[in-house]
């Protein structure tokens, strides 16, 4: 129930102590301020690194080329290793348990893509099937690459959005015969990858035809392969069985980790989402420390209004006021004041966060930073919570207030 007298009492204090009323609010806002800063930068951080992610598949291993750097049965470090269709065959086909889609992968380059009186000069790369898997695309029409491509060599490509655009400004691609590099192909789809620009200005064609158009032999460049729901702890039981096949077919030590570099992203992706959860709790400490010492302010304020108000207070026991309402009034100046400056705080910081996320251009690693619903609504439910405990053990004091003491008070 509105009190319009307490209300008028709480503003005629407040008004009566401009000054101590701002710093002692400017300390709650500081607080909620750099609260919802730092939890918004954190939420850029993870924004940015999981788009980052996009790019591949978070479940996937791939396999490239190293160089040695241990000597192994009698040969010098320095070789270099080099893939071919015999280290897809080492792994693949169930000869390491747990890989799914295991995909060779090739690149060819930039090559001319030429339809009609179009052209646009795109990335080439010979794969597998499994290769879809891995880069986590999606397929916009038509279909991927299939086994029947790679066994019949067939002169198909699957194109990125951007080829299609450039090429096929009206939409109407499927079927129709690209030249790549003056050979024709037949497009079949069209796929979006998340991994931006750059992993969708390309085309896909199959390994088999890579190979011999482009005299390749049987090389390849890299492999990947997904790994299902793996944890990362069976992730790395994972790697380290390719890098032991691998060693045996290519003769170095299974302890060179140079030999071949695998990229584990299941392995990386808990890493980096374990840095930032570490992040996230290191604000929140910071944050509510920050506010506890805003707490810690108010309540000194309030106790210094209780003591400067003692005599009043005693009157007012005097006449019957009960310890409720003198325990209400003092809790009520505390949460407004805690209140009005945590909002504006909490206003101030989200506005800071859009325009940060307005002037980032290039965004990178940091990404939209920003807070959520449940981030504000915690925020509100500590700031009623901060309310509360700064005016509670100055209300109880005045609650306890004596009114014959109270009024011999000078």
């Amino acid at each position: 129930m509105f009190d319009a007298d307490k209300w008028q009492e709480i503003f005629e204090t407040i008004s009566k102590n401009k000054l101590r009323t701002f710093l002692t609010g400017f300390s709650v806002f500081w607080g909620i301020f750099m609260l919802i800063i730092l939890l918004g930068s954190g939420n850029g951080l993870r924004n940015g690194f999981e788009a980052d992610f996009k790019e591949d598949a978070i479940n996937s291993i791939w396999v490239y080329q190293g160089r040695t750097t241990i000597p192994y049965k009698g040969m010098q470090p320095g070789r270099y290793i080099k893939f071919t269709d015999d280290d897809h065959e080492a792994i693949a086909h169930g000869r390491v348990a747990g890989l799914e889609n295991v995909a060779s992968r090739l690149w060819l380059q930039n090559q001319d893509f030429v339809y009609e009186d179009r052209k646009g000069n795109f990335q080439v790369i010979a794969t597998n099937p499994g290769q879809f898997y891995a880069e986590n695309a999606t397929m916009v029409t038509g279909r991927f690459l299939n086994a029947t491509d790679d066994e019949e060599r067939r002169k198909v490509v699957v194109i990125g959005i951007p080829l299609q655009e450039e090429l096929f400004p009206k939409g109407d691609h499927l079927g129709k015969m690209v030249k790549i590099g003056g050979i024709a192909f037949k497009v079949i789809g069209t796929f979006k990858d998340g991994g931006g620009n750059r992993d969708n200005r390309r085309g896909y064609i199959p390994m088999t035809v890579g190979q011999m158009v482009f005299d390749r032999g049987r090389n390849v460049h890299a492999i990947s392969s997904t790994i299902g729901d793996a944890s990362p702890e069976e992730s790395l039981v994972i790697e380290q069985k390719i890098r032991d096949r691998l060693a045996a077919l290519h003769q170095f030590s299974p302890e060179d980790k140079r030999a071949v570099w695998i990229n584990n992203t299941t392995d990386q992706f808990m890493q980096v989402l374990n840095v930032l959860n570490a992040i996230s709790l290191f604000v929140w400490i910071i944050g509510i420390g920050t506010i506890i010492a805003g707490i810690v302010g108010i309540g000194n304020i309030m106790m210094i209004v209780v003591k400067e108000r003692t005599r009043e207070i005693g009157i007012r026991k005097a006449l019957g006021a009960t310890p409720f309402s003198v325990v209400s009034l003092i809790i009520t100046e505390a949460i407004f004041i805690t209140s009005i400056a945590g909002y504006m705080g909490l206003v101030a910081g989200v506005f800071v966060l859009e325009a940060a996320s307005n002037a980032i251009e290039d965004p990178g690693i940091f990404q939209n930073p920003e807070v959520d619903l449940a981030t504000a609504s915690i925020a509100t439910l500590v700031l009623i919570l901060a309310g509360t405990l700064a005016g509670l053990f100055p209300a109880i004091k005045a609650a306890s207030i004596n009114p014959i003491e109270a009024l011999r008070d000078e």
